[in-house]
């Protein structure tokens, strides 16, 4: 056993989950008609309800002292502080400095990095004034209204997604197109919607040579290129995120156009920096600082508030509750809300590259399960699809639902249709239904004792599966700020009660690796192949169709 397996916190929840599986959160309801408001805490214009959970005080003690002998409170100051917890790459994790509006300093390797996160955000805001002003021109002299933003993964992901999600808020006159899959159908798709003249390519690569992110641009180069621009134009029309100065330079940017990254952002958490630098064009300067101050409220909520009302650590504490004492293996996210579609998978890259992990501390391989599959749909469409799975599936599926309380340009029957699936489907995952409530439902179709028993079988729901239900005012930029700042942290907590590194992705990093090996015996036809028999056997079909 590991040192947390072997814990009396450990064992005590063990125990209790033994006794929880053999009781129903329908009767924990019809007993205490103060559970919906005892399990609901709010912070940053969001309130979760978390009564329909399969837990009771004991349990949330247990799990407060859980958190308490994993030093969960200690980690995460230890992370606000700039401390290197990121062991395998020796690196601070700070990406709240970036939305830090305290006022203090924060602290690396001896140095304040206060005054270049502020500097870089008034260069972003500057920049966005002259493209929204259309004070930037082409090299023809058009203003710039069509923006290309090229990336992958974080730096693709939250961009993208968080500019869908606040589609009230787009500015008039400026269209931002995302590009990240490597297939050029993408790129070129892209490319035919929209005049070069007047496109701005913005390029996300801290390297400038992430593989995906370097071809779309030398592809988007090219068509520039052959569509009339020269070699000298490049500069008005191509921009970089990146701390590689020089390639991008060497590439025909101009210096003063490359936005700075550092080393202490994950590309998970880099929305907050210049990455952010499309949201900002797509929703206005304004509406981008509102979105990093409702994650900074977020911070200090996370950093301030004792664990019983703690948001991330609530949400955090279930998980690990569910995923290690349960059996659950995955974790579904369902907003009500068609512009916040995309929100799965981006807490899907950041849940499972963060705490995807298997050895804990320095090198101690786990004895426990850690992070889940992380999925998830738009409501309603996934009532008439997966959610069968949850309802009377074999497993324990956790799920988050989310709904704004008002919308722009509310339609009320559509709302309150919207509304009313979300907080059944939570009830219908609660209380279940029955064989006798299955059965008294039958008894007028006229069926024989034999046939009503089996299909009242069939239809019985057993309940007492564990949902959470997040509400907001309103999904305006202030409050996605706060609840993408909640869902980083519920997922630092799980990786602080795990000890695993949620900071590196050495995962990610060898299918890069071994990727580029297969790209060179792709390219070079004629290059021996010397890998396993499967990838030697893929590699000459593909060369042989593309001869």
């Amino acid at each position: 056993m590991t040192a947390l397996t072997d814990s009396s916190a450990w064992q005590t929840l063990s125990s209790l989950a033994t006794d929880i599986k053999t009781q129903h959160m329908r009767d924990w309801f019809e007993n205490d008609p103060e559970r919906a408001t005892k399990y609901t805490q709010a912070a940053c214009g969001i309130e979760l309800d978390f009564s329909k959970n399969l837990i009771t005080d004991e349990v949330i003690g247990a799990l407060q002292g859980l958190m308490t002998s994993t030093k969960v409170a200690e980690k995460r100051d230890a992370m606000f502080a700039g401390d290197i917890i990121n062991h395998t790459e020796k690196r601070a994790v700070l990406h709240t400095a970036l939305r830090n509006f305290s006022g203090k300093p924060v602290m690396v390797d001896g140095e304040d990095v206060m005054p270049e996160v502020m500097a870089c955000q008034d260069k972003i805001k500057a920049f966005v004034e002259t493209i929204h002003q259309g004070e930037r021109k082409g090299y023809t002299g058009k203003a710039l209204k069509q923006i290309v933003a090229i990336g992958i993964g974080g730096s693709f992901l939250g961009p993208k997604i968080m500019s869908e999600a606040l589609k009230p808020y787009w500015f008039d006159g400026v269209k931002v197109h995302y590009v990240a899959n490597v297939d050029g159908c993408h790129i070129q798709d892209v490319l035919a919607t929209v005049d070069h003249e007047e496109t701005l390519v913005v390029m996300s690569s801290k390297s400038f040579s992430t593989q995906e992110t370097l071809q779309n641009t030398l592809t988007a180069k090219d068509w520039f290129l052959r569509s009339g621009g020269k070699q000298e134009d490049i500069a008005k029309h191509f921009i970089a995120v990146s701390s590689n100065i020089k390639a991008a330079t060497e590439f025909g940017m101009a210096e003063e156009n490359i936005f700075p990254m550092w080393d202490w952002v994950g590309g998970r958490y880099s929305l907050w920096s210049a990455i952010g630098l499309p949201i900002a064009l797509t929703i206005g300067y304004d509406n981008y600082r509102a979105l990093l101050e409702g994650a900074f409220e977020m911070d200090q909520h996370f950093l301030t508030a004792p664990a019983e009302q703690n948001l991330p650590m609530i949400l955090g504490a279930l998980g690990v509750w569910y995923i290690n004492f349960f059996g659950a293996q995955s974790h579904v996210l369902l907003p009500y809300y068609h512009y916040m579609r995309g929100f799965p998978a981006y807490v899907q890259q950041l849940d499972m590259e963060s705490n995807g992990k298997r050895i804990a501390g320095e090198q101690t391989p786990t004895d426990y399960e850690t992070g889940p599959i992380i999925w998830g749909s738009e409501g309603t469409n996934g009532q008439h699809s997966f959610h069968q799975l949850i309802h009377q599936g074999t497993v324990v599926i956790p799920a988050d639902f989310m709904l704004p309380l008002n919308v722009p340009n509310q339609d009320d029957t559509h709302h309150a249709m919207l509304a009313s699936n979300c907080f059944g489907q939570t009830q219908a995952l609660m209380q279940g239904k029955t064989f006798e409530e299955c059965k008294a439902d039958l008894a007028s179709k006229g069926l024989d004792e034999s046939e009503l028993n089996s299909l009242a079988t069939h239809k019985t729901m057993p309940g007492n599966k564990p949902s959470n239900t997040l509400l907001f005012e309103q999904l305006d930029p202030k409050t996605l700020g706060a609840l993408v700042a909640l869902y980083e942290h519920k997922v630092f907590v799980q990786g602080a009660i795990w000890d695993v590194n949620s900071f590196d992705q050495w995962g990610v990093e060898l299918g890069k690796e071994l990727g580029n090996q297969v790209l060179d015996k792709l390219v070079n036809q004629g290059a021996a192949l010397n890998f396993d028999a499967s990838t030697n056997q893929l590699i000459a079909k593909f060369r042989a169709a593309n001869q």
